[in-house]
């Protein structure tokens, strides 16, 4: 296990190279820069615009720019932001813990209700119950996630009143409160996905001779379906939930924006209205990390889970 720990760490770093080199010129490619917005002040004279670029370092050539850039990665530096002058590191640090508290609330409520619809379509496959949450899921597969944002708003907060419509806290609402609308936006997708994926399993392993076999000892269904069928049917689930989980993470910027949530997801839209390229590219390693990481991660959990894989 350790030769192949250190097999995939060492592969992962010319990956990651690569998407760091790819993400770079792709920022460079995009319209505008971070002194756009200057060079159309009229009043900014030629001279003191040449000022601000020498110091922001755009006057350089780009692959002076992604050596430099490539360098203070390589030493953990990500630079200074342009529009708040600070290290990229701790503006991208103060809007962490906003977003894993949002999508650890999300992730919960995912997976309880993905094993819980999951579990029932299959037992109860077929049937008006089945139909239905086939029907849901599609429905919350299909529909643009902003869109359900802000129907959710509509309902709950301007209409009901019940729930805040943004922002993570207020006079009226408890911080608790705040989290309820966008985090249901982030896991209705992932309840739609993870609950199919885990009917086809369940409906996979109950087909399995040692299901059978359990039954025929006289094992009550209970303990068949929570100890044989729904134990064996999470192995590849667990993989698929550790695969997701950085996907969460990145792709939290349209909920973000949709109920003013400060975390990585707003600072994203923020910074690429602003063109604020270093912590855009802060934001795209941090990203490229995580989903290396997790696959591995994936990767380990699913051999420990089935002692049939085998690490080589």
């Amino acid at each position: 296990m350790r030769n192949y720990l250190t097999r995939r760490l060492i592969e992962a770093v010319p990956l990651l190279i690569g998407i760091a080199i790819v993400s770079f010129l792709f920022m460079q490619a995009m319209p505008g820069g971070p002194d756009a917005m200057l060079a159309r002040n009229s009043r900014m004279p030629p001279e003191q615009l040449a000022v601000v670029r020498r110091n922001m370092g755009l006057d350089q050539p780009v692959y002076v720019q992604l050596g430099k850039w490539l360098f203070n990665l390589a030493r953990g530096e990500l630079g200074l932001s342009f529009t708040q002058f600070r290290p990229v590191s701790v503006v991208i640090a103060e809007r962490v813990g906003s977003t894993l508290r949002l999508v650890g609330v999300a992730i919960v409520i995912s997976l309880i209700l993905a094993v819980l619809v999951g579990v029932l379509s299959a037992l109860f496959r077929y049937t008006f119950f089945d139909y239905v949450m086939t029907t849901l899921s599609y429905a919350g597969l299909a529909l643009p996630i902003f869109w359900v944002a802000l129907m959710l708003q509509l309902l709950f907060s301007l209409q009901l009143g019940v729930l805040p419509s943004a922002d993570m806290q207020s006079e009226r609402f408890s911080p608790l409160l705040h989290l309820i609308l966008p985090a249901t936006t982030l896991a209705i997708g992932t309840v739609a996905s993870w609950s199919r994926y885990i009917r086809a399993a369940m409906l996979e392993v109950i087909g399995h001779d040692y299901v059978r076999t359990a039954r025929a000892k006289g094992v009550d269904n209970f303990n068949v379906i929570t100890r044989h069928v729904l134990r064996n049917a999470l192995i590849p689930f667990v993989t698929v939930v550790a695969l997701d989980i950085p996907y969460y993470l990145a792709g939290t910027v349209l909920t973000e924006r949709v109920f003013s949530w400060p975390g990585l997801g707003r600072l994203f839209f923020e910074s690429l209205g602003a063109r604020d390229y270093p912590v855009l590219m802060g934001l795209l390693a941090y990203s490229a990390v995580l989903i290396v990481l997790f696959n591995l991660i994936a990767d380990l959990l699913y051999a420990w889970l089935d002692p049939r894989i085998k690490f080589k």
